[in-house]
């Protein structure tokens, strides 16, 4: 990729998201939060996930 095509693909992106309205960009950044796996699990795996739950379950 050419610098010149980088530019100009960084500037489409930043006038796209400048012309959102405000509320339109706080419900897309709720909306993609909410649809990530726990950090745990993301960073670690499936076996401390577990075992989290395991130990909640416990505690109750």
């Amino acid at each position: 990729m050419k610098t010149n095509d980088y530019v100009k693909y960084i500037t489409e992106t930043v006038v796209k998201y400048a012309d959102q309205p405000r509320e339109e960009r706080v419900r897309n950044k709720v909306e993609k939060k909410s649809g990530r796996s726990p950090m745990v699990y993301r960073w670690f795996g499936i076996l401390p996930y577990a075992f989290m739950l395991l130990i909640k379950r416990r505690q109750r």
